[in-house]
């Protein structure tokens, strides 16, 4: 009897001593993992990252700092970590499988929110689709159509489409075509052109607005005028050239054409 008190005595004391151990190893990692932190903070808190990058990358290193923290305070407890290391390794496997797509939107989104080809109020094209950007996901970005449709693109299209970004240089060139008869001087036509362009509020003097003969028509002479705008002014200074062009050839005198077809009556004498 006073044999087994004592091994029994024995076992708990050793017990004990590994328990104590453990707990002694996971304040221990706690410590570290809270150092670590602040210092993974205080690093991304100095580099030019996204401010919602900075945010994802603080969180994986945290999970990734627990996830050694509780490895080392089982194998502290004498447990045999070999079968859990093959568990978690046919988890991590399966979980990759199943949300292969969410992954690759998620690269996607650290690809966006690192590289910053566009930002919060940017008018983007991509995919054939364009719009207002509302909100940077891990997964999806948001765009606000212009006839104010919400559309969600995967982050994986938008890492590997091309993308146009009509934001980002702050200003946009506007480029209107029209049409003259062949009856009018192609320098009164310019003219008339140009006074529109005067007439159009946000049409910046830099660069210089222009206007080109771009093309011999069956019926008209075809004219490009080249203009810039800043992306704010950009589309109400495009529509309000549309409005001033017309007025501006009939001041001008200058015939706006349209599709036509000229006959021409030959008497043969007979």
């Amino acid at each position: 009897m006073n044999t087994q008190l004592a091994e029994l005595a024995k076992n708990f004391d050793v017990s004990l001593r590994g328990a104590l151990s453990a707990l002694a190893t996971l304040l221990i990692c706690l410590l570290a993992v809270r150092i670590v932190t602040k210092a993974a903070r205080r690093l991304l808190s100095r580099s030019k990252l996204d401010i919602r990058m900075q945010k994802y990358l603080l969180s994986a290193i945290k999970a990734v700092l627990y996830l050694i923290t509780a490895i080392i305070v089982i194998g502290s407890l004498g447990i045999d970590m070999t079968s859990l290391v093959a568990l978690l390794s046919v988890a991590s496997l399966g979980i990759t499988l199943a949300a292969e797509d969410i992954l690759a939107n998620i690269a996607g989104g650290l690809v966006i929110l690192s590289s910053r080809p566009f930002t919060i109020g940017d008018y983007i094209e991509v995919s054939g689709v364009s719009g207002t950007v509302e909100e940077i996901s891990l997964n999806h970005t948001k765009l606000t159509t212009p006839d104010g449709l919400l559309v969600m693109l995967p982050n994986k299209t938008l890492a590997d489409s091309q993308m146009t970004n009509y934001t980002a240089l702050g200003q946009r060139r506007i480029t209107q075509v029209v049409s003259a008869s062949y009856q009018d001087a192609a320098d009164t036509v310019k003219a008339a052109c140009q006074s529109a362009i005067g007439k159009t509020p946000g049409v910046l003097p830099d660069p210089a607005p222009a206007v080109y003969v771009t093309k011999y028509g069956e019926s008209a002479i075809e004219y490009t005028i080249y203009c810039w705008a800043s992306t704010a002014d950009y589309w109400a200074a495009k529509f309000s050239l549309s409005e001033n062009l017309r007025p501006a050839f009939e001041e001008f005198g200058v015939t706006m054409t349209y599709n036509h077809l000229n006959v021409h009556l030959v008497d043969s004498g007979s």
